[in-house]
């Protein structure tokens, strides 16, 4: 049991040396960039798409460091890469050739990421022509800049793989949230000058932010916990001599079944187009057309998040396959004929609790926003990055335990048989 404990904290250690080596080069800078400008550039952009990426950065861009890509890269690649499964039978046909197809596709998402990270790299490069942040320009500053943003992405993902493989978790939402969890003591700040008044502290205000955050925290956990149970039932059978009782049990499904990928991949997805805009056309229009609060922004935020949870939730829940495996262990709903509509029961049932869960983290990612744009009250709470580190959270926890399971039953299942 000292063995299973000891292992556990080697895996932890080596996600908290990961970490610190992220944040390390979060604040290496590249060379050549002026950074007291750089701070007012970024001041003058607080509420547009840019503070967007510099949050899921965790900082790195408005330092202009080594990691000012973050993982935004990796995720659109990922998210591309999925896509095309959809359109693509070569890439379906890989998804189930099991390791050897998982390799490929993995492959396929890495070398999207290099291409990805270019792209970006190179609208940032754009969007900082013109401004006093550089200290020398021409194509020297192009490739300062571009080779450092896409070698930080490069091992950035390599680095959320070490952690999945070698830690406990998904190394990737790991890293983000040691992002945004970085940026709350700056949060904070921001929150508590903006309530004070002539030299005092406004305590009002903060009481009631305070108890905003706790409220909204605990819905979170209570909606990400929270599951619809199917009865299936088993009738009488014989295995064998043996014969067994009718017994039954439930299929358990998640009310979010897609967690926090949908408010990312939307959120990438966003960055993507503006750096993308940004690298076509140097104006600003459509940095600040897609700056959170804006109308565009509002939409194509709920019209992403909507589309990626049942998308998500489609690849990673098959409810054709489920029905296939209830009917080929004798499991039936009551009231529903097994087979064909179990498939179409569960998938409705799945379709009325996507929807829920849609509205639920496009509700819980905007609110802020808007409260924060519209009422000029100081949320400087972000709606997904609360969402996305108490969901990192509780799923990390849940690592945990089914680890540290899955290692007793490994030490019982040797006792056992040792003693035959």
């Amino acid at each position: 049991m000292i063995n299973i404990y000891k292992e556990l904290l080697k895996k932890i250690r080596f996600i908290l040396v990961s970490i610190i080596i992220y944040r390390i080069g979060v604040h290496i800078p590249v060379p050549g960039i002026n950074t007291y400008q750089l701070s007012i550039l970024f001041k003058e952009n607080n509420a547009n798409i840019i503070s967007l990426f510099n949050m899921f950065s965790g900082g790195a861009l408005e330092r202009m460091s080594i990691f000012s890509l973050g993982l935004m890269p990796y995720i659109s690649a990922s998210i591309i890469i999925q896509l095309m499964s959809v359109s693509f039978p070569k890439i379906e046909k890989l998804k189930k050739e099991g390791e050897l197809g998982k390799n490929k596709i993995t492959k396929y998402i890495r070398y999207s990421t290099v291409i990805l990270a270019f792209i970006q790299s190179t609208g940032i490069a754009l969007g900082l022509v013109g401004r006093k942040v550089l200290n020398y320009k021409g194509l020297i500053f192009y490739l300062t800049i571009i080779l450092t943003f896409v070698t930080g992405a490069i091992f950035l993902m390599w680095l959320g793989e070490q952690i999945t493989e070698k830690g406990i978790g998904n190394g990737i939402s790991l890293i983000i949230f040691s992002g945004l969890l970085a940026g709350v003591p700056n949060a904070l700040k921001k929150t508590l000058y903006l309530t004070r008044k002539d030299n005092s502290w406004d305590l009002i205000p903060i009481f009631e932010l305070l108890i905003l955050v706790i409220i909204k925290i605990a819905l979170i956990v209570l909606i990400e916990s929270g599951q619809r149970r199917i009865k299936v039932n088993y009738p009488r059978h014989q295995i064998g001599k043996k014969m067994y009782a009718s017994q039954s049990s439930y299929l358990p499904i998640k009310v979010n079944m897609a967690g926090v990928i949908p408010p990312i991949f939307a959120s990438s997805i966003l960055l993507f187009t503006a750096s993308l805009g940004q690298w076509i056309n140097k104006s600003n229009g459509i940095i600040q057309a897609l700056s959170p609060g804006k109308p565009l922004y509002i939409i194509f935020f709920v019209v992403s998040v909507i589309f990626f949870s049942f998308f998500y939730t489609s690849i990673i829940f098959n409810s054709k396959e489920v029905a296939f495996n209830l009917k080929k262990t004798g499991g039936v709903i009551q009231g529903i004929r097994p087979g064909e509509k179990t498939a179409r029961y569960i998938e409705k049932v799945t379709k009325k609790l996507n929807l829920f869960g849609a509205i639920y983290i496009t509700f819980f990612s905007l609110i802020p926003q808007i409260i924060m744009v519209y009422c000029t009250i100081p949320f400087y709470f972000g709606g997904t990055s609360i969402l996305i580190m108490v969901v990192v959270v509780m799923d990390f926890i849940t690592q945990i335990q089914s680890y540290l399971m899955s290692k007793k039953y490994e030490i019982v299942g040797y006792r056992n048989k040792k003693e035959i």
